[in-house]
């Protein structure tokens, strides 16, 4: 099993929008009703939307490929809007990483972690920060290993009219 990484075009919208509304539901199902979950995915994670965040060459997505297939995706950019107390550093907030669930446990998820530090202390980032639901301590846990810890600053995430809370988790590097 090879693992590429590989930047996210314009033609690969499709593709991407497929794998980040997989991802999602899987991840979050059963927290929401079924409507707020596909309002969500409807708002979020459509063609246009997506496609309009890869062409903005500030935010970059990549997707994991095993054997040339995508199998999971990184989101990051320098964003201050969601955490503005970031401002204080250079910082690069990791927006999104999600494995399609039939590649869990095979690396992909180490791999795009050490592809966004390696691009943050090449563009000397002084902190990399995320927003993780309190209630996924699977997630939690795989952040702590790379050293993340919970900043003690959280914000609201609703899926549609379901309340949903993420704790702000930082890595100072």
């Amino acid at each position: 099993m090879q693992i590429t990484i590989r930047r996210i075009k314009a033609d690969d919208v499709p593709v991407l929008t497929r794998i980040a509304r997989e991802t999602f539901y899987d991840t979050f199902t059963g927290t929401c009703t079924e409507a707020d979950m596909q309002e969500f995915l409807d708002q979020y994670f459509n063609e246009q939307k997506l496609g309009d965040e890869v062409s903005n060459p500030d935010n970059h997505y990549f997707f994991a490929e095993v054997d040339g297939t995508p199998a999971a995706y990184l989101q990051f950019m320098e964003d201050y809007n969601g955490f503005p107390l970031m401002k204080k550093w250079k910082a690069l907030e990791l927006k999104r990483i999600y494995v399609l669930k039939e590649f869990h446990g095979k690396g992909i998820a180490q791999q795009l972690m050490d592809f966004i530090l390696a691009y943050a202390h090449e563009n000397n980032y002084e902190v990399v920060w995320l927003g993780v639901w309190e209630q996924n301590l699977r997630a939690q846990k795989f952040y702590e290993k790379y050293g993340f810890v919970n900043s003690g600053h959280t914000h609201d995430f609703p899926i549609g009219n379901t309340p949903q809370t993420d704790n702000w988790f930082w890595k100072f590097l």
